[in-house]
């Protein structure tokens, strides 16, 4: 598939890019998914996420390295979902009102599918009890008992009462009632006696009539002792008349409930809670005897299970996964990974000014959308979101999910909050991110290794090979069907291929940049579309190319503008002695373009001291400084074995006002020495890029090409 060139050669223009023959890329596109071709050459990194995968162990978790646009999101979607048909669907997961704690919410574990059930039940459970309660209390057996209950109390009193009156009109005595409570006054012929009467009369009658009144004051206090305790059993005797009546309407609309799951043991304690609470708190189904309130008993309203009072018994379902045997665990991918979206938040709700939650404010996160399957996590993102990163390391560690605020961890919550159960942890996490960063977290956080066991590194391209050329075929075709576009004809694949190449800086790789392939796919759809083509050519991927080129290409246009103009002076006819055109490359967000800079050098009689102009005055970078200093080290080994050099040379990039790094520049720096030693001009239509090495041998490698520029 590729030709193999010998150093020291001249090499034509054909053998700088890789030869593929069009018969092998003369096939029909392949109809399968776009994953098998999108996959070539990172077997490596394939196998290590299908074992993070399938192992059992709670830290091996994994991260994907590589480079973006290669695959990796795609790759591990793809496998995470095809593991995940394999595993069980994890359980659902709900909060419930703690009625001994309300500010401790208990979390409950259900099997799949029950956790809607369960909250539609109790919502039906509660809009029932507010149509049978009320029913109940309206009656006529209970207004019946409650008018017994009443006239019983007030028997009770009035006969205690009548009894006092009896015995103070037996001692000519009356009982009256008075802005401040209750009197006793003498009477006679059963009138009251007047203040100035019953001065008149004599002492010893006087004295006669306060003690009867003294008498019957003491009965009256006792009376009056009686009747708080009288209303306390009556409250009493009312409570558990209500008791009763709510306690055989809620046996009866909870029936249903606990037949329905009854299976469920550990729901049995929570339904007993709510039985209990729903007796004890019937009162919540009437009206509060205000404005409405009309006579002396309970009057009914119709309610609703959303209604602020009921929200005690509903049921916040966190996670519900439908049992369906094709769905598997879940595989969730977060692309906002802050903290609140990671492992869930307390919502607030402002009412006349004051915040106020419940446990139905408790929102879930992705920890708890994917627990028990896969989440995939952009780990660039989850690094710059303020605790994430902590917090996703702390629920690993302890294996469980504590909902934490960032106002909580900064002390800054002054509202009530709450504290809800954890929710067991049992999940796989995938990171996604480049390679220095996989790197710092390794060298930098201890806590990373041990959570983080599996690693799978993408390649960046892969060798052309007999087999390889028809897998990046299929991955083309895969491509295009999947952003719908034309299939590329052979000379079209031929000229993607070459591309590919480019991309990957090796005339014997290809890349897999799977975005800058699409992007170059679509753009040359764009341009055979408007063409009329039905396949996509070579001419469409050329022009594809082209344009890219002239969009981001001003800089470019701006340095031969210069050159032609001869505001940077660039010799391209002619010899010079000490004079050489080095070739760099300059990289501008995704484009790359070739720019010569000329390079010179002198030479005249010293001390063997090779001085580099742009590292004397600090343009010059250590790459490039170590390049010289190989340069001089070359002229010491090959010109100087047996006496001292005798050679004070200079070398400098003409017309450079920015830094200079790179070795690549040291061959064209020997040749320019060589040629002032030597006084042998050198052809200046050519330019120069490579490297020396200190071996045997004259240089590493280097190549000159011929300037054409204009």
């Amino acid at each position: 598939m590729t030709k193999v060139i010998k150093t020291g050669v001249p090499l034509d223009a054909s053998l700088l890019c890789a030869s593929i023959d069009l018969s092998v890329l003369d096939g029909k596109p392949a109809g399968g998914k776009a994953l098998p071709g999108a996959l070539m050459g990172q077997e490596r990194a394939l196998d290590a996420i299908r074992m993070a995968a399938k192992i059992p162990h709670e830290d091996f978790n994994l991260f994907v390295l590589g480079n973006q646009g290669y695959g990796r999101h795609t790759a591990v979607s793809a496998i995470l979902e095809e593991e995940a048909q394999q595993r069980p669907v994890p359980s659902d997961w709900v909060y419930v009102n703690n009625f001994d704690t309300p500010d401790k919410p208990q979390a409950i574990e259900l099997p799949p599918g029950l956790a809607l059930s369960l909250k539609q039940a109790m919502d039906a459970l509660i809009d029932n009890l507010a149509n049978d309660i009320p029913a109940l209390f309206e009656s006529e057996s209970y207004q019946n008992q409650r008018r017994k209950l009443e006239q019983e109390f007030g028997e009770t009193n009035e006969n205690a009462f009548s009894g006092l009156i009896e015995e103070t009109k037996k001692n000519e005595l009356a009982l009256l009632r008075t802005p401040m409570g209750f009197a006793i006054a003498p009477t006679k012929d059963g009138k009251p006696i007047k203040a100035e009467d019953f001065e008149a009369l004599p002492m010893a009658q006087q004295e006669a009539i306060n003690s009867k009144i003294e008498a019957a004051n003491e009965k009256l206090e006792a009376v009056l002792k009686e009747i708080p305790k009288h209303e306390k059993a009556h409250r009493r005797t009312i409570e558990l008349l209500n008791k009763s009546m709510a306690e055989q309407g809620v046996d009866e609309a909870m029936l249903p409930v606990y037949e329905q799951f009854e299976k469920i043991g550990i729901l049995k304690s929570y339904l007993d809670a709510v039985h209990a609470d729903l007796i004890e708190n019937a009162e919540l189904f009437l009206s509060d005897g205000s404005a409405a309130q009309a006579g002396p008993f309970p009057v009914a309203t119709t309610k609703h299970y959303k209604e602020p009072q009921f929200r005690r018994y509903t049921v916040n379902v966190m996670v519900s996964n439908t049992p369906d045997g094709h769905r598997g665990a879940p595989v969730e991918v977060e692309f906002l990974p802050t903290l609140a979206n990671l492992i869930g938040r307390v919502e607030h709700l402002s009412e006349m000014g004051v915040l106020f939650t419940d446990f139905t404010m408790i929102k879930p996160g992705a920890l708890h959308r994917a627990n028990g399957g896969y989440l995939i996590l952009d780990v660039r993102q989850l690094l710059s979101e303020p605790f994430a990163w902590d917090a996703l390391k702390r629920c690993l560690k302890s294996g469980q999910i504590s909902i934490v605020s960032a106002a909580e961890r900064f002390s800054l919550a002054t509202t009530t909050s709450l504290e809800p159960d954890p929710i067991p942890l049992n999940l796989r996490i995938a990171l996604v991110g480049e390679r220095s960063l996989y790197y710092l977290l390794m060298a930098y956080d201890p806590e990373f290794a041990p959570l983080f066991k599996m690693q799978a590194d993408f390649n960046d391209g892969v060798f052309l090979t007999e087999e390889t050329v028809p897998q990046y075929v299929e991955l083309v075709h895969s491509l295009a069907k999947d952003k719908s576009l034309l299939s590329p004809d052979p000379a079209g694949l031929q000229r993607l291929i070459i591309e590919g190449t480019r991309l990957a800086d090796d005339s014997q790789k290809v890349s897999l940049d799977l975005g800058r392939l699409s992007d170059i796919l679509r753009e040359a759809n764009y341009w055979a579309m408007a063409a009329g083509n039905k396949t996509i050519t070579a001419e469409d991927i050329d022009r594809a190319v082209a344009e890219a080129e002239t969009r981001a290409g001003r800089m470019r246009e701006l340095t031969q503008e210069a050159i032609s103009r001869e505001t940077l002076l660039i010799e391209t006819t002619g010899a010079a002695v000490g004079q050489i055109n080095a070739l760099s490359v300059l990289e501008l967000g995704n484009y790359r373009f070739g720019r010569p800079s000329l390079v010179s050098a002198r030479a005249r009689m010293g001390r063997g001291k090779v001085v580099d102009i742009e590292r004397e005055v600090e343009l010059g970078g250590p790459l490039h400084s170590k390049g010289v200093l190989i340069l001089s080290g070359y002229l010491a080994t090959h010109y100087a074995l047996d006496t001292p050099m005798s050679l004070w040379a200079s070398i400098v990039f003409e017309q450079s006002y920015g830094g200079i790094d790179g070795d690549s520049a040291s061959a064209a720096e020997l040749f320019a020495l060589l040629s002032t030693l030597a006084d042998v001009p050198i052809s200046q239509a050519f330019a120069v890029t490579g490297s020396v090495i200190p071996t045997v041998g004259f240089v590493d490698s280097f190549v000159i090409f011929q300037v054409c520029w204009f």
